[in-house]
């Protein structure tokens, strides 16, 4: 049976049956390494470090010289399989069965990793006398983990090594549906927040003696959680505020704690930045805080602004490849969660295309073999068009 897959297929099967959870490589790298340094690809394994954060192996791979140069960017690692006894096949065994590919991380993201590895393989094998320009590949293993030791340190490694890249192809599922309903042409921003209340401890009985922080807290979440930060526009949907968790860190029912703390999450769109958005939020909690109220706002170093992607010629050609072989129109499209192009946008254009990514972190996640395939095509048919234009 393993004779009769297509490449992408069995690039792809390999990839599920390397246990690579964050932040193990799990022997995907090398399976990568092995087959793109065997078709002539210059290939390096990067390491990085960070205090309080697992070490990470990343990978590197390039052919092919001067412009353009296109990369495609993805991760081989993935997250957990939660409970191993519910999956129908076992998550790292790559069974095929009824025309569906099985194994933690088909969707997200080894079937996009193996469908623009045969297809870069492919299109090298059909320039024998070299490339028109030069393909890289960016791979990380910390895309499901804390985003510390994988594409940002790999970004800068490759600038210091002079790779300039001109465009990029993240393989991330972006397909509700069906292979071809959507192009991620941009993300919404990113912005956490932390705010902190502070009172006095005491018996509940005896309130006159404490200061409880919980009314003052409900104030300042319903400052923030009910107004309309904005309509959105023509490619970004409304921006949303999400309250995530209040902790008071109190297991008595008869003790008023001495502080309470809440998280909350913003997705934003491009009529805000870190800066404007982070100041707007300050100020609706400073006009909710009742006089005298002890209380503090913190906002996370990792916060990312909005993008969207205007290199036409790179939207263009993918469109009409997804066209070419789907017979669909994708739309092109900015909503979703966030994903390593908010680091590569600050290189080069970066969209978004892969496979359908309805079961992804799921129990059972699997992707039709049909897809993979057409993926692996569509890739293909970018590259031609890409670099003859």
């Amino acid at each position: 049976m393993t004779d009769t897959l297509s490449p992408a297929v069995q690039i792809c099967r390999d990839l599920i049956r390397c246990p690579s959870v964050t932040p193990a490589e799990g022997g995907a790298l090398s399976t990568l390494e092995n087959l793109l340094a065997g078709a002539g690809f210059d290939v390096s394994r990067v390491t990085f470090t960070d205090e309080d954060t697992p070490d990470v192996e990343n990978l590197f791979a390039t052919i092919g010289t001067g412009k353009p140069h296109f990369v495609f960017a993805g991760h081989t690692d993935v997250v957990p399989v939660g409970d191993e006894a519910a999956w129908t096949h076992g998550p790292f065994d790559g069974t095929i069965a009824d025309g569906m590919l099985h194994g933690r991380g088909t969707a997200d993201m080894k079937g996009g990793v193996a469908a623009f590895a045969a297809a870069a393989l492919d299109y090298v094998k059909a320039h024998p006398d070299g490339i028109p320009g030069q393909i890289s590949f960016l791979i990380t293993g910390d895309e499901e983990g804390p985003a510390i030791n994988g594409t940002v340190k790999l970004l800068e490694w490759a600038k210091e090594q002079g790779h300039e890249f001109d465009a990029c192809i993240v393989g991330e599922p972006t397909n509700p549906d069906a292979l071809g309903d959507a192009i991620k042409v941009g993300r919404r921003g990113s912005l956490t927040g932390t705010i902190k209340v502070n009172g006095t401890q005491g018996h509940v009985a005896y309130q006159h003696l404490a200061d409880n922080p919980v009314p003052g807290m409900l104030k300042l979440l319903s400052a923030v959680s009910e107004v309309e930060l904005d309509k959105g526009n023509e490619r970004f949907q409304p921006s949303n505020l999400e309250i995530t968790t209040v902790d008071v860190g109190n297991t008595a029912t008869n003790v008023i704690p001495a502080h309470v703390m809440a998280k909350f999450n913003i997705r934003f769109n491009d009529q805000w930045s870190v800066k404007s958005l982070s100041e707007h939020v300050t100020k609706l909690l400073s006009d909710a805080a009742p006089e005298g109220l002890d209380w503090s706002i913190e906002y996370a170093k990792e916060a990312t602004d909005s993008f969207l992607t205007h290199d036409e010629a790179l939207i263009q050609t993918l469109s009409n490849s997804i066209k070419t072989v789907t017979g669909r129109t994708p739309e092109l499209s900015t909503g979703g969660g966030t994903s390593d192009a908010r680091f590569i946008k600050n290189y080069c254009a970066v969209v978004e295309f892969g496979l359908v990514g309805q079961t992804m972190h799921k129990v059972d996640e699997h992707v039709a073999v049909a897809d993979i395939e057409q993926l692996a095509d569509i890739y293909f048919r970018f590259l031609q068009d890409y670099f003859q234009a």
